[in-house]
């Protein structure tokens, strides 16, 4: 056990925060305001139709179940994990880290103009779709509950946490509710509060806080950050071959590049919630130490 150092790790949350800030103002203005940004989205939106009729049932169970209620419900509970730990500023911090990122998504949501740029006409009267709602609350959940569990746990947690936000992400997609980049965006809007949730809780730490070098994760924060880059590498690559075909509308295009769009952008998607759960979870050992002091 050693005593933890503060300014090291918030100067590292604060550039976190920053980080995912940026990616997140690039996605945004890739997306809404470019051509090729809009025809990439609407190329996987189309593509999403191979293959639908074998997983509607099971998206549709995924995406039915995030509810209002349900959201409340896994923030009582995660709230309550904390408390029984005795973490009365960690429930605070994790509560602030749901609600902040879904209030967020939201004001996004309905504050952002999207430019009709004629090539989705289909979808022209939905407007702006970024960022996507139900992703936010999968991955607040998710993130959120690696934060409140005890060192034992997180590693299992951020695991399956990374995997059902991924797949919630990329449901959206495939259910025709959300465009690729409105799941990223998603996730990026978590990892910001995850960082400023993270600053809370040094803030009111005792300076004599300690911390396990044992309870850092390493190989597992390091399998979801590799695998997660792997991803948005095959994304990048799928995807600078799909441009190629920028001439043709995406509702012309034969199923060979839909399916690349589609497929891309799911990995693209995975691999992204994939970087920030591990981007948490090194971190997260420090943000809350095994003993308070």
């Amino acid at each position: 056990m050693r005593v933890t150092p503060r300014g090291g790790t918030a100067v590292w949350l604060v550039l976190l925060a920053l980080v995912q800030t940026a990616a997140f103002i690039v996605v945004w203005r890739f997306a809404l305001y470019t051509d090729v940004g809009q025809w990439i989205d609407t190329v996987a939106l189309t593509g999403n139709r191979i293959g639908r009729d074998h997983i509607e049932d099971p998206v549709d169970r995924i995406l039915n179940a995030m509810s209002v209620v349900s959201l409340l419900a896994a923030t009582v509970t995660i709230g309550f994990i904390a408390l029984i730990r005795g973490r009365v500023a960690l429930a605070v911090a994790a509560t602030l880290l749901i609600a902040g990122a879904n209030v967020t998504t939201q004001l996004l949501k309905y504050g952002l103009a999207r430019p009709d740029y004629g090539i989705d006409p289909e979808r022209a009267y939905v407007g702006n779709s970024l960022p996507s709602g139900h992703t936010t609350v999968a991955a607040s959940v998710a993130v959120a509950l690696v934060l409140v569990l005890p060192p034992k746990g997180r590693a299992f947690a951020a695991v399956v946490g990374a995997a059902y936000a991924a797949v919630a992400g990329v449901a959206t997609l495939s259910a025709g509710w959300h465009r690729p980049s409105d799941a990223v965006a998603a996730f990026l809007v978590v990892g910001v509060w995850a960082a400023l949730a993270g600053l809370l809780l040094l803030i009111t730490q005792r300076e004599q806080a300690k911390v396990s070098s044992a309870d850092a994760h390493r190989g597992v924060a390091l399998l979801l950050g590799l695998g997660g880059l792997l991803a948005i590498a095959g994304c990048a690559l799928a995807l600078s071959w799909l441009v190629g075909q920028r001439t043709t509308a995406p509702a012309e295009l034969p199923r060979h590049p839909l399916f690349v769009g589609y497929a891309g952008s799911a990995a693209g998607i995975a691999g992204t919630m994939g970087v920030v759960m591990a981007l948490v979870l090194s971190a997260v050992h420090r943000i809350v130490p095994r003993h308070k002091g």
